[in-house]
């Protein structure tokens, strides 16, 4: 029975100060970082602990960024006794959750999500793509709404999130319809997202074939815990299907819904989001309402887990 889970934040998480105070209270958190450092050969720390926002919202910086903030608060977790019985992550944050299985060293966790920043970054001009979160969108819409708002272009589901909140991305024009389209059919808001790429969706099919290179040639052990991937919202174990998630994830929609249905459904009880913010942790509350995330990413954080 999978009873502890750890779950891992994706982009839009990040701010800056993340990660500091785990730092400077925690040797072990501050290894992470150190390295983080070293591997990618700039200070990936102080973008981390200080800033700018505006350098830290770059995609290429913002992953390795919250890899690093993750696996430092995950070298606290496990250096306080509090370990896992299985583990997911919401898109980047897969990585994140494949370093706390073993499956992929930190180090090659962090080259492969810098260059996998920049894959997307580059995969869509400025200004061609966007994305937009609709909330509550009646039930049994969506697929006709993305289908009339298309018109010759790209417009699909990136992100399941919640019950509540279908995340869609797309070629700009596209998606806007899709906004205008989900309005007149009875959800409640349609929300522009300030995104710099138009991520989980066809569009990022050249980023895909690119960060392919990288996957191949890195190594992937079997996971020493389960993990629930993002593109089928599966159970896995095998560093193969670890090494085929990453690649299937970019351009598919991320099934975070099913992904928290499938861990409910194997026993999970007890939540923990490690790293920055608690994005996952809102979401899953809004997926079941029975269950309830605590979050670690601060140094505080610690005494409220005991």
């Amino acid at each position: 029975m999978l009873k502890r889970v750890f779950l891992f934040p994706g982009q839009g998480s990040q701010y800056a100060g993340m990660g500091k105070s785990l730092a400077e209270t925690f040797p072990a958190a501050q290894a992470v970082f150190s390295e983080a450092d070293d591997v990618l050969g700039f200070g990936l720390s102080k973008l981390c602990f200080e800033g700018p926002e505006d350098e830290l919202k770059l995609t290429e910086n913002t992953q390795p960024a919250l890899v690093a903030t993750s696996i430092a608060a995950l070298a606290v977790l496990k250096q306080h006794g509090h370990m896992a019985d299985a583990v997911a992550g919401h898109s980047l944050g897969e990585y994140s959750a494949l370093v706390a299985a073993g499956s992929l060293t930190l180090a090659d966790a962090l080259r492969l999500v810098r260059k996998r920043g920049r894959y997307m970054q580059e995969a869509v001009p400025s200004g061609v793509g966007a994305m937009a979160a609709l909330l509550k969108l009646p039930e049994g819409k969506l697929d006709e709404i993305l289908a009339e708002a298309a018109q010759g272009e790209v417009v699909t589901a990136a992100n399941f999130n919640s019950p509540d909140q279908i995340v869609i991305a797309g070629n700009t024009a596209a998606v806007i319809r899709a906004m205008d389209l989900a309005k007149a059919a009875g959800a409640k808001r349609a929300i522009q997202l300030p995104v710099s790429a138009p991520f989980h969706c066809p569009l990022m099919i050249p980023a895909q074939q690119q960060l392919k290179a990288d996957l191949d040639v890195t190594n992937f052990n079997d996971l020493s815990l389960p993990l629930v991937n993002n593109y089928q919202a599966r159970l896995i174990t095998k560093g193969a299907d670890a090494r085929r998630g990453l690649y299937e994830q970019v351009p598919n929609g991320v099934q975070w819904t099913a992904t928290m249905r499938l861990l409910i459904e194997e026993g999970a009880t007890e939540w923990i989001e490690v790293g920055a913010g608690a994005v996952l942790s809102g979401l899953l509350k809004s997926i079941d309402a029975n269950h309830k995330a605590r979050k670690f990413g601060e140094a505080q954080d610690l005494e409220l887990l005991s």
